[in-house]
């Protein structure tokens, strides 16, 4: 039985497993820019997803003027399908401030259907970020 647990990253190693897993996914196999990878990483709280104690998946959130952005989410090929999205996004959910009233995120369109599981609703126009169709969407309560 495979274990699989996600923890908040704290430690410079923890936060270089971060940053790799996200460089891999998104620079490297999707082609975002690295500069827009790396924007708002200090005032960020980062998770790391271990699956049988490999890492395999990232996200972060950050309070932002309008509220609570989730943000990142990234797993690495060989780990999708076995539900490290649904784990990272459970555990960045348990660990916003209890006054996180509105949060939301931009999601890429095929993982609209992941972010409804939790509660997040579509809102407004599809749009292109780092060449990629996403739309905005807020977690109802």
């Amino acid at each position: 039985m495979e274990t699989l647990k996600v923890i908040k990253a704290s430690t410079k190693e923890e936060l270089e497993k971060v940053f790799a897993i996200r460089k891999f996914v998104f620079v490297d196999e999707q082609h975002c820019p690295p500069e827009l990878e790396w924007a708002n990483e200090e005032e960020s709280v980062h998770f790391l997803a271990l699956l049988d104690h490999q890492p395999c998946g990232a996200c972060r959130w950050r309070k932002t003027a309008d509220g609570y952005k989730l943000e990142r989410f990234a797993v690495l090929k060989d780990f999708r399908g076995k539900g490290v999205g649904r784990a990272l996004i459970a555990t960045t959910l348990d660990d916003l401030p209890n006054d996180a009233h509105y949060i939301y995120l931009n999601a890429q369109l095929d993982a609209v259907s992941l972010y409804a599981k939790f509660g997040f609703v579509a809102e407004g126009e599809h749009f292109e970020e780092a060449g990629i169709q996403h739309v905005k969407m807020v977690k109802k309560v």
